[in-house]
C-alpha cells in the first residue's frame, strides 16, 4: 500500500549505514523511472554510482546484467531499489546473490509482496498505532505533539479516517 512509510524507512536506514559499505545507492522511483527510459537508464544510473564513472556503455539490459555481476561482486555495497514493480527489475538490477561481494545488503521497497517471495527476508512496514497516528497528524497540523482538548475528538476522527497512513496524515 502506498504511503505506508516505505521509502522514509529505507532511506534513514540508508543514511544511517551507508557508510559502513564501500560502495552505496539509493535508487528512487525504479517503476517510475523504468517507465519513463527503460531498464537499461536504471542499470547505468545504478553501475554509475557504484563505481563512480560519469558514464556508461550498456548495448542492451541483458550486457547490463552481465556488468553489474562483473563489476560489483568483490564490493560490499549496500543498495536501496525503491518502488519495484515488475520481476524484470529485480532480474536485471539484483539477480543474485552473487553479482555482490559479501556483507552486501540489497534493500527493495515494494507494493507487491509477491515479487519479494523468493528473497531472503521480507518486512512489512506497519500502520501507525493510534497514539502514534494522532502525534504525526498533530505535528502536522497543529505543529505539536497533541492537539488541543477542542481538537482531540476531531483529530481521532481524521486519524481513523486516514487508516494510520502517514503520508495520508501529513497531508
Amino acid at each position: 500500500m502506498g504511503g505506508l512509510g516505505k521509502t522514509t524507512v529505507a532511506r534513514k536506514y540508508f543514511d544511517k549505514v551507508s557508510h559502513q559499505f564501500q560502495r552505496s545507492c539509493f535508487l528512487a522511483n525504479v517503476r517510475e523511472e523504468s517507465k519513463k527510459h527503460g531498464l537499461m537508464h536504471l542499470q547505468k544510473t545504478l553501475l554509475s554510482k557504484l563505481l563512480k564513472e560519469k558514464s556508461m556503455n550498456i548495448a542492451c539490459f541483458y550486457e547490463g546484467a552481465d556488468m553489474i555481476k562483473r563489476r560489483l561482486c568483490h564490493w560490499k555495497v549496500l543498495i536501496v531499489f525503491d518502488d519495484v514493480d515488475d520481476e524484470d527489475q529485480l532480474k536485471y538490477l539484483v539477480g543474485n546473490h552473487d553479482w555482490f561481494g559479501g556483507g552486501s545488503i540489497i534493500i527493495t521497497t515494494t507494493r507487491n509482496q509477491d515479487l519479494l517471495r523468493s528473497h531472503d527476508k521480507l518486512y512489512s512496514v506497519p500502520v501507525l498505532a493510534k497514539d502514534d497516528a494522532i502525534e504525526v497528524f498533530s505535528w502536522h497540523a497543529f505543529h505539536k505533539p497533541t492537539p488541543d482538548k477542542e481538537f482531540l475528538e476531531l483529530s481521532k476522527s481524521i486519524v481513523d479516517y486516514a487508516k494510520g497512513l502517514p503520508l495520508a496524515l501529513k497531508v
